[in-house]
């Protein structure tokens, strides 16, 4: 909420000085479910100074981390009180005298992790911010620095993958996964999605196989398909894993030799088993990933900077969407963050709270 109106001509260095800015934020003093201990309260920012920079949020996903975050149990832990939230992408109001890339006008994400996304307006330094092409569109820009990422990550760094080498998952119809479809066909790679049944699979099917996937099977359909066997795809040489328990194992035994099978996430709270047979005889291998450690250990690597590069690009050329999704009103958080965790409809919708003041 911006206090005062100001002129066309006024420089960006004095702009800060002659605006009052009140943040409207969804804060948290202490664990617990979300529509129980977040509150929105309005705060008065100082003027950005040195390399601080001022951000109006126009948008930040609602992350299951998000939640467990809230909750106390994700790793990470927020001093408190915490702003909520992870992901946004944003537009740069003003600047301290120090900043040096950033202008009022631009848009940008966050470099960093734990900023505390879920506000009206920030002040962050200007080293936290990635300055982003507005040409991106809202949602993938407030959701590129997770879901994308991962997908982009495990695709890249655990297994030499060639065109038309084929690549399986479970939860193919989560955010990672609909990522890793579009990755895929924007890279010639095969993908092979697995998901629950449920009424409206035919619909589910159809939206990833538009996304890029080259079949999409339920649990029950991949125990007895010959998609493999028969030829049609070559066997997987690498498997990303976000359910866990018998799903996880199911996919493992189709991978090749020396497959290589990745997991990120486990939904079903159940340990991934190994099936004896195909860790002794193909030598599979089992890995773990977390965006958030690899994010902190290459904060400023050229890698990371080809990633966005490559993921703006693809956005831009209109071959990379957001996950299915829904705009709420910063208001209605609660009844967003109470569905964000819900595993109900035919496809794990992603809710993006739209700061409009």
């Amino acid at each position: 909420m911006l206090r005062k109106s100001l002129p066309s001509w006024t420089h960006p260095k004095i702009l800060c000085r002659q605006m009052s800015v009140v943040a409207r934020s969804l804060k948290y003093t202490q664990h617990g479910e979300p529509q129980d201990v977040l509150h929105l309260v309005e705060d008065q920012l100082a003027e950005p100074k040195n390399q601080q920079v001022l951000v109006k949020i126009l948008a930040a996903p609602i992350n299951p981390a998000d939640i467990n975050t809230i909750q106390g149990k994700y790793p990470v832990k927020p001093k408190f009180p915490a702003v909520a939230g992870n992901e946004f992408v944003g537009e740069v109001i003003c600047v301290g005298d120090k900043v040096k890339k950033l202008q009022p006008g631009a848009h940008v994400v966050p470099l960093a992790t734990g900023l505390g996304t879920w506000t009206t307006h920030a002040v962050y330094n200007e080293d936290q911010l990635m300055a982003i092409s507005n040409k991106v569109g809202l949602a993938e820009a407030a959701t590129i620095t997770v879901n994308p990422c991962t997908a982009y990550r495990m695709l890249k760094d655990f297994v030499q993958l060639s065109p038309g080498d084929t690549v399986i998952q479970n939860g193919a119809n989560s955010a990672v996964g609909q990522a890793v479809h579009q990755l895929c066909k924007a890279w010639g790679i095969n993908s092979v999605g697995i998901v629950r049944n449920r009424p409206e699979i035919a619909e589910l099917k159809k939206m990833l196989e538009c996304l890029g996937a080259n079949a999409v099977l339920t649990e029950e359909e991949m125990r007895t398909s010959d998609i493999f066997k028969s030829g049609k795809l070559q066997r997987p040489k690498l498997a990303f894993n976000c359910v866990g328990g018998k799903s996880a194992t199911e996919v493992s035994r189709h991978l090749n030799d020396r497959g290589v099978m990745v997991t990120y996430g486990g939904m079903s709270r159940e340990p991934v088993t190994v099936a004896t047979g195909p860790l002794i005889f193909k030598d599979i291998a089992f890995r773990g990933f977390w965006m958030t450690r690899w994010s902190k250990e290459n904060y400023s690597a050229p890698e990371r900077t080809q990633m966005f590069k490559e993921l703006c690009q693809l956005m831009e050329q209109g071959k990379f969407v957001a996950p299915t999704h829904e705009m709420v009103p910063l208001e209605k958080f609660k009844e967003a963050a109470a569905a964000a965790l819900s595993f109900k409809g035919f496809t794990g919708k992603k809710f993006i709270l739209e700061m409009s003041c």
